[in-house]
């Protein structure tokens, strides 16, 4: 759900709401939820959940108590709790949804990790942290290029002032275990700041800075999906698909998180197919699987030694043959249980009658380029000037 003022401008442009992530709707974040509870009034005599949701950059999301019982609405800028000092971000959810996504991630209410809310951060905290913000791009080079010159096996993906600036937190991603007690000297030197070092995975490096998938849609990890299934090849097998790996991976690195949606599907469609390893014997020899298509529930077999050759058959079909194998009755040939395909022509007419779909394209008129060369031609012959005649 976006807010109003989230519409296009002048030649298409977004024109947005430049709240600057304080979107009252907050829409423009993603991994939102919708508080579709919001309208909805408690019963009488119950208390009101005292718990909210509060996002930090690029979709890390905490729980805190309002213990101060503050009033609260999605959007509001608030200052929290933190290892040491404080720090500064959006509530996203309020009331009884907290709750239930606090359940859905097994967080306790009496939990210690759950912190508490100190107040609405001020127009200073909020300058502070905006400052410290626009520091992370720079600071995030500096440290790729201390990174290099250490030569460490390693990648600082992104960068997270705390709040007050009292501490960073710098996201890397290796494949190896890396030695960085030399490297968070010259970090603390260089930045002046409490320094954290975090590993995450590929795939969350990706959900961290999010782009555009090859379907031409945001990435899932960044807009919807927060846990991370494994994905194998073999899920590209049943679904019959090339092995081919730069078609395969996403921009992590890794096999799509996509390849997992409709496996169960084609899990269920294979379940009506046989093996396809299983040979059939007829009178005219032996007969292999080639292919198979599940949209269809067609098999294509081929005789050995006559590979070229492929006889299209349904499951049901297949599943006689090999029935008639096991009770050791003949079967013929193949041929005799191909299935009949019809080649239909579809003509497409519209309302009016007209079906040619370049009705309203002009000929190239030959005659008029015809004419045009022939002048071209008359006119070089002619003299230039009257000179050359005399």
């Amino acid at each position: 759900m976006a807010c109003g003022s989230c519409s296009t401008g002048k030649d298409g442009q977004p024109k947005g709401c430049k709240n600057n992530g304080t979107c009252g709707s907050d829409g423009c974040n993603k991994l939102t939820v919708f508080d579709w509870l919001s309208n909805m009034e408690l019963p009488q005599g119950v208390a009101p959940f005292n718990y909210v949701e509060v996002r930090f950059k690029n979709g890390r999301k905490l729980f805190f108590e309002n213990s101060e019982h503050l009033t609260l609405s999605i959007g509001d800028v608030v200052a929290t709790e933190a290892d040491s000092g404080h720090d500064i971000g959006i509530v996203t959810l309020t009331g009884e949804l907290v709750k239930v996504q606090m359940r859905k991630k097994k967080v306790r209410t009496n939990s210690d990790e759950v912190k508490k809310i100190y107040r609405k951060a001020s127009q200073k905290d909020i300058d502070i942290w905006q400052d410290y913000r626009a520091k992370e791009d720079p600071f995030k080079v500096k440290a790729r290029q201390i990174a290099i010159r250490l030569k460490l096996k390693m990648k600082i993906s992104d960068i997270e002032f705390q709040g007050d600036g009292s501490k960073a937190t710098f996201y890397y991603t290796a494949e190896e275990r890396v030695d960085f007690r030399q490297l968070i000297k010259e970090f603390a030197q260089e930045f002046r700041t409490r320094i954290e070092m975090r590993q995450i995975g590929f795939r969350q490096e990706a959900s961290r800075l999010g782009g555009i998938g090859s379907c031409g849609r945001e990435l899932c990890c960044s807009t919807w999906l927060t846990d991370f299934r494994s994905v194998t090849t073999s899920a590209a097998r049943y679904q019959q698909l090339s092995l081919n790996p730069l078609k395969l991976a996403g921009q992590c690195g890794k096999l799509k998180c996509c390849l997992n949606y409709e496996l169960d599907s084609y899990l269920d469609a294979l379940n009506n197919f046989p093996k396809q390893d299983t040979k059939l014997f007829t009178e005219k020899g032996k007969a292999v699987c080639q292919k198979i298509d599940i949209f269809k529930g067609s098999m294509w077999f081929a005789y050995e030694g006559e590979w070229m050759n492929w006889f299209e058959l349904s499951t049901d079909r297949v599943h006689q043959i090999i029935e008639a194998n096991k009770k050791r009755e003949p079967v013929a040939s193949l041929e005799d249980y191909v299935v009949e395909t019809t080649s239909e022509i579809n003509t497409f007419k519209d309302s009016v009658g007209e079906d040619s779909l370049t009705r309203f394209d002009k000929p190239k008129n030959k005659r008029n380029n015809n004419k045009r060369r022939r002048n071209k031609r008359q006119k070089n012959k002619r003299p230039k000037n009257n000179s050359q005649k005399k």
